[in-house]
């Protein structure tokens, strides 16, 4: 328990506080804040720092002999001293050697100026501040992830509405990152050729490229067929319509392998054994039986790969740390 601070009184009836701030064999330094009444009524604080002979000096009173030097600050010198030390301080200590500080808490209009700090020359700003150790790396990451946060919670409210497939397309193009770590890339160009308009080229981490073909979710569009055949459970008839547009995508890039001017739209990127990826549907609501058969089907492809909406947000909830339940025994990319 710390000891309980006690203001003293001087003999001209001023109220102090004194702590030794340092001791040493010859001098000792020492600090007081004074409350200085006036006739006003009002009272100021002021600090008086000093440096004084060890020998006939006296912690418990006001009066030292002997100093060695002295400074007192007044109301408006400590007021700023203040300011300083809580702006500067704790920048200096963790050996920042640039720092913007911000007056006042952090609220709306704090934002609305970073957003103006931020909003010319974001790419010499970015590289400014990456250069002199502005920002610790950990504020970077944090922003990161919590911006892939905010982009799952959209995720997830674009999966309750009937967003089209062009705002699925426009998501998923500013959220690569749930595609994994086995793309390096979104292409500029989706055009296999005049007939044929993917909804991704990627360039995958080999180098090759690949193909992602996304079709939105809705209740109309189901994935497994309402009908058995020989009491398996068979893929709908959308479904098979994907697979199939999927596969004609793979055939005819394949097509362009030895093609240099394809190779030049593609930004050099080359078609050997492209793979395709498809988003197709929902499998939150799937029973073991859907999930075996699930794998049993996407086992049979050698160069596609077949994922639902679902697996692709329990996919960006584990790259988030999540831990989510996964539906449909969920597939990797």
């Amino acid at each position: 328990m710390n000891t309980p601070k006690v203001v003293q009184r001087s003999r001209g009836g001023i109220s102090y506080l004194a702590a030794v701030l340092r001791e040493r064999k010859t001098v000792v330094t020492r600090s007081v804040f004074w409350r200085i009444p006036h006739k006003s009524g009002r009272e100021e604080i002021h600090l008086r720092l000093g440096r004084y002979q060890k020998s006939g000096f006296n912690s418990e009173t006001l009066e030292a002999t002997s100093p060695k030097s002295e400074l007192t600050l007044d109301s408006e010198e400590l007021t700023n001293l203040l300011a300083f030390l809580n702006e500067n301080y704790e920048p200096m200590r963790t050996g920042a050697r640039a720092f913007i500080a911000l007056e006042g808490p952090l609220d709306g209009e704090i934002a609305d100026q970073l957003h103006t700090l931020f909003r010319s020359g974001k790419r010499d700003l970015l590289e400014f501040i990456l250069k002199h150790d502005i920002l610790p790396e950990e504020v970077f990451h944090g922003v990161e992830q919590h911006k892939k946060f905010l982009a799952v919670k959209d995720f997830e409210k674009k999966l309750e509405s009937t967003a089209t497939e062009s705002v699925w397309q426009k998501w998923f193009s500013e959220n690569s990152w749930v595609l994994g770590s086995e793309f390096v890339r979104i292409l500029d160009e989706r055009a296999i050729d005049t007939g044929n308009i993917a909804d991704y080229l990627m360039q995958a981490y080999d180098g090759f490229l690949d193909i992602i073909e996304i079709k939105r979710p809705h209740p109309d569009i189901k994935f497994w067929s309402s009908n058995r055949d020989h009491n398996n459970i068979v893929p709908s008839s959308d479904l098979i319509k994907a697979v199939t547009q999927a596969h004609a995508y793979v055939y005819e890039v394949e097509r362009e392998v030895n093609s240099v001017k394809f190779a030049k739209r593609m930004d050099g990127v080359e078609a050997v054994k492209p793979r395709c990826v498809l988003v197709f549907g929902r499998s939150n609501n799937w029973d073991d039986d859907e999930k075996r058969a699930y794998r049993i089907l996407n086992s049979s492809y050698h160069n596609l790969t077949i994922m639902t909406y679902d697996h692709v947000l329990a996919r960006a909830e584990r790259m988030l740390g999540r831990s989510p339940m996964i539906p449909g025994n969920g597939a990797e990319f």
